[in-house]
């Protein structure tokens, strides 16, 4: 298969399938367009208890797989908020830890399967959930990045504390842990929440200047109310 990504504000990326048989997945309803020649069905991929994993790191139940029916044939997957759209060879990159929300779309050789932090106190206070994306197996993955994409290389023993809404997916090298920011005033009045992410290198951590929870947080403010 080839690809390329198009679009800079609200970008999405086109497959063309070189060969029959050849395929991509994604969360059910995640395509924006394709050609005749694609053939959809949609499963739990992997098994129920797989699905429900996938149900609990933000993604959804069922996966759409659509496979190529002849040379030639397009889709197309588009990210859901302005940003960007980063294809991973996870063959190369030996797989990657991703936050909910980050998987757009994979090839059929590509795992998407769940991973828990060490400490179960970064899911239950971390904000985003104590059970991550393990990305793994052969082939491209496609992540969509909110914003701006920055790429940080930590050394070892390198720390880097992120909101974590701005994470989008570090290497397994890397040491996920939250941290309690210190003190009541910057707690009651410092305006970043509770908690921060706490990430140790060695390995490549990839961050997002949006987080779209803050974000729609924001747009709520001005939803009129039915009281209003």
């Amino acid at each position: 298969m080839k690809y390329r990504v198009i679009g800079d504000t609200m970008p999405a990326v086109e497959i063309m399938f070189d060969a029959p048989g050849e395929s991509m997945y994604t969360q059910s309803g995640g395509m924006a367009w394709m050609t005749d020649g694609v053939e959809m069905t949609t499963n739990t991929k992997g098994g129920l208890m797989k699905g429900l994993g996938r149900m609990f790191a933000g993604e959804s139940l069922f996966m759409a797989t659509y496979r190529a029916q002849r040379p030639g044939a397009m889709i197309a997957f588009a990210s859901t908020v302005a940003g960007r759209i980063l294809p991973v060879d996870v063959s190369a990159t030996g797989g990657m830890i991703c936050q909910k929300g980050a998987f757009l779309c994979a090839e059929d050789g590509v795992d998407l399967n769940i991973t828990l932090t060490k400490k179960l106190s970064s899911g239950m206070f971390g904000g985003e959930g104590f059970i991550l994306q393990d990305i793994s197996g052969h082939g491209m993955v496609f992540l969509e990045i909110d914003g701006d994409m920055v790429e940080k290389e930590l050394q070892p023993g390198e720390v880097l504390k992120v909101d974590t809404g701005n994470v989008v997916a570090f290497d397994r090298s890397v040491r996920y842990e939250i941290e309690t920011v210190k003190g009541l005033g910057n707690i009651f009045f410092g305006g970043e929440g509770l908690f921060l992410t706490k990430l140790t290198g060695p390995g490549k951590v990839i961050l997002q200047t949006q987080n779209v929870a803050e974000f729609a947080g924001r747009i709520a403010r001005f939803i009129p109310t039915s009281g209003n």
